[in-house]
């Protein structure tokens, strides 16, 4: 019996043993539910070649077309991926809208016998969960910043906090981007909706009794831009502050850019896209230690010249309250996990209700 649903929780996504989107390639890119896998019934060419026919043809040419089209590519995924699974597999499935496309898959594995759930409306059922919980009401979430200078360690120290035990929400890792001019990844950037997806997701599994440890951004990371509700929750929550000697940073930037430093390309535009105010001398002196591979002088020359002024006027732009300060001094991951822990000693004391 096939089964319909639009309960998008994370306990009953987690309920199944996989959700399979079964529209085009380009669509699954561009977004999808946090963890479901592409099973196309119809790739982007073949669902461009169906349109067509549709809108210029036969309406019923193009139904048969699409149909024999359908029916091959589902054989195919019985023989390929699916040709391994068992009769327990619970998956969910979903197209666009929850019509013709994940009917015809629904149909099949309900025929070979798989208990199989469809989310009724599709992928916009899904879309508008996440409009609604990131941008129709207040984040209920109790965060705590984290933040600090350039270079203090603070992505260390947010995986050290959830090693101990804390909850944190690390918005580095959603975006693809290291938030900075130097920040971006050779895998790049998800699109903004599917950035959206996976906070959304993240923030669903978090205790809302319980802070929320987020490393201090702006309200961009990269090119994708935070909610609004989670940027104002950000912007009032306490302040964890964190610092490290100056020759530990420069190491820790050092280690964690190196290949934006192996690539010369990619380090001159990154030196391009810093802010107009910079005196031309300024930007042509870190232009030629980057050229002579003087980057341990041009990570301190930065930190000094640019990061950190930028860092002491956001802090007298937004004034936060003070929770706590922490010092993270070298790599060893024995002082991260020392600085976690006075964190989390903090965070039991403080009165989040207040």
């Amino acid at each position: 019996m096939i089964r319909r649903t639009t309960d998008l929780s994370a306990t009953a996504r987690d309920g199944f043993t996989a959700l399979i989107d079964v529209r085009s390639p380009s669509e699954f890119a561009g977004d999808h539910l946090p963890g479901a896998i592409n099973l196309p019934v119809l790739d982007d060419a073949q669902r461009a070649e169906i349109g067509a026919e549709y809108v210029r043809g036969s309406k019923f040419e193009a139904r048969r077309r699409g149909a024999a089209l359908v029916a091959r590519n589902i054989a195919d995924h019985l023989e390929g991926p699916l040709s391994c699974v068992g009769g327990g597999y619970r998956p969910l499935v979903y197209c666009w809208r929850g019509g013709q496309r994940s009917g015809a898959m629904v149909a099949v594995m309900d025929q070979v016998g798989w208990p199989v759930t469809v989310l009724e409306g599709g992928y916009r059922t899904w879309r508008r969960q996440v409009v609604a919980g990131l941008y129709d009401q207040p984040l209920p979430h109790r965060l705590v910043l984290l933040d600090g200078p350039t270079g203090a360690g603070k992505t260390a120290l947010l995986s050290a906090l959830a090693a101990e035990g804390a909850q944190t929400l690390d918005l580095e890792a959603l975006a693809g981007h290291r938030g900075s001019l130097f920040g971006a990844t050779v895998a790049g950037q998800p699109s903004q909706k599917a950035f959206e997806s996976a906070l959304h997701d993240a923030l669903s599994r978090l205790d809302q009794s319980r802070p929320v440890v987020v490393e201090a951004e702006s309200s961009r990371i990269g090119r994708r831009a935070l909610p609004q509700s989670l940027w104002a929750a950000m912007k009032a929550a306490p302040t964890v502050r964190l610092d490290a000697r100056l020759r530990d940073r420069v190491a820790r930037i050092l280690a964690d850019y190196a290949d934006i430093a192996a690539d010369p390309e990619a380090l001159n535009a990154a030196l391009g896209r810093l802010p107009r105010h910079h005196a031309k001398t300024d930007i042509a002196r870190w232009r030629d230690l980057a050229a002579a591979g003087e980057m341990a002088a041009l990570v301190e020359d930065l930190i000094v010249h640019h990061y950190d002024p930028a860092w002491r006027k956001q802090a007298l732009d937004h004034p936060r309250s003070l929770l706590a300060e922490v010092a993270l001094d070298g790599p060893d991951p024995d002082h991260a996990t020392a600085a976690a822990r006075a964190i989390i000693k903090a965070l039991d004391r403080h009165d989040f209700a207040a």
